[in-house]
C-alpha cells in the first residue's frame, strides 16, 4: 500500500535541495557604457564566462552594455552603494572627486603603452587605498588606446580649434577645451553619434576605437594621431559582494580578472593600428600632426601637468616620481 507521507517527505527534500541549489547560485550584475562589439566589453564578456567555467555556474555575471543598465558618470556610484556588483568606469572621469583618479588623463605624462603600464603599477597602492576607503575593489584594469584629435575641419595648430564645439567627456578634455579656446559640450559616448549627427559637437579627443565603434568617419572626416595619453577603464566589484564569495570562487573571480587584464592590454595595442587602418578605409583623413599642433597639445599638457602635481600633492609627487624612476 502506498505511504502517503513518503510522498510528503519526498517532496519536502525536493523543495529543500532546489532551495539550496538555488541560493548556492550568486549572480552579479555588470554595468557598462560602451557597445557589445567594442573590445573592452567583449573581453568583460570572456572574463564573465571565464568565471562561469571556473565556479562551474556558481558565479553568474551578466554584462550591461552599452549604457543599459547605468549610464557611465552613475556606474561609479552604482557599484559603490550594491545597486550593481560590479561594472566599468573610465577612471579619468572622476578627477572630481579625487586627483589620482586623472592621472592617466594627464597630457605626454605616458603616451606609450610600456609608460602607461608604468604609471599604472606606480599609481595602484593609492588608487587601491582610495577605492577601498569607499567600498570598492579593483578586479582589473584595461587601457584605451592613445588619443587623438577628431575635427571636421583639417587643423595646423591649436589656435584653429578655437570656438570649436568640442566633447568634453572628463574634466581633462574640458580642460583641454578651455586651454584652447574650445566650446566644451558634455557627452557620453553612448550619446556621442547622434550630437554628431546634429551638429552639437564638431571636434573631440578619444581613441581610434571610439571613433570607429561610434561610426564618427560619417560625420567628421579628419583625425589627428596625436597620442596625447593613454586612459585606462577599471573593472570595479562591490567589496561586500566580492567578501560574501567563497574562498574558492574569490580564486577563481581572480585570476579570471588577472587574464582578463593581461589580454586586454595585449587587444588594446593590437587593436590601436587596426582601428585606424579601418577609419582610413572608412574615409577619415589620419594625419600625423604639424609640428606647430604637436608643440601646441605639449604646451596644454605641461600646464595640465602642474596643475595635477598642485592638486595632487606630496602624495601625487610620489606617484611620479616613482613612475619617472621605473
Amino acid at each position: 500500500m502506498r505511504n502517503p507521507y513518503a510522498h510528503a517527505v519526498v517532496t519536502a527534500f525536493a523543495g529543500l535541495a532546489f532551495s539550496l541549489g538555488a541560493h548556492a547560485q550568486t549572480k552579479w550584475d555588470l554595468a557598462n557604457a560602451y557597445p557589445a562589439t567594442n573590445y573592452h566589453t567583449e573581453n568583460i564578456t570572456q572574463f564573465a564566462k571565464d568565471v562561469d567555467a571556473a565556479t562551474g555556474g556558481k558565479l553568474k555575471i551578466t554584462v550591461h552594455a552599452n549604457a543599459s543598465l547605468f549610464k557611465a558618470p552613475e556606474i561609479k556610484r552604482a557599484v559603490q552603494s550594491g545597486q550593481a556588483q560590479a561594472g566599468e568606469i573610465l577612471l579619468a572621469n572622476y578627477a572630481n572627486e579625487n586627483p589620482i583618479y586623472a592621472l592617466d588623463g594627464v597630457p605626454f605624462l605616458a603616451t606609450t603603452y610600456p609608460e602607461a603600464r608604468k604609471l599604472y603599477d606606480a599609481s595602484k597602492p593609492a588608487m587601491d587605498k582610495l577605492l577601498a576607503a569607499q567600498g570598492i575593489k579593483v578586479l582589473f584594469v584595461v587601457p584605451w588606446a592613445p588619443q587623438g584629435i577628431y575635427t571636421k575641419k583639417e587643423i595646423g595648430s591649436a589656435a584653429d580649434l578655437r570656438g570649436i564645439k568640442w566633447r568634453a567627456y572628463s574634466p581633462a578634455t574640458a580642460k583641454i577645451a578651455e586651454l584652447i579656446g574650445a566650446q566644451p559640450v558634455q557627452i557620453q559616448q553612448a550619446e556621442l553619434s547622434a550630437a554628431m549627427a546634429t551638429g552639437v559637437i564638431e571636434s573631440y579627443m578619444s581613441s581610434g576605437s571610439t571613433g570607429y565603434d561610434t561610426k564618427t568617419f560619417e560625420h567628421i572626416k579628419n583625425f589627428y594621431d596625436t597620442q596625447a595619453w593613454i586612459p585606462k577603464n577599471a573593472i570595479l566589484v562591490n567589496a561586500k559582494a566580492f567578501d560574501a564569495l567563497d574562498a574558492t570562487t574569490k580564486a577563481a573571480v581572480t585570476k579570471a580578472a588577472a587574464d582578463a587584464e593581461a589580454r586586454g592590454w595585449k587587444v588594446a595595442q593590437e587593436k590601436n593600428d587596426e582601428y585606424k587602418r579601418l577609419l582610413a578605409e572608412r574615409g577619415m583623413k589620419v594625419h600625423k600632426p604639424s609640428p606647430k599642433l604637436d608643440t601646441d597639445m605639449r604646451q596644454v599638457g605641461g600646464i595640465m601637468q602642474a596643475d595635477w602635481l598642485k592638486a595632487a600633492g606630496a602624495d601625487g609627487a610620489s606617484i611620479v616620481d616613482t613612475y619617472k624612476k621605473k
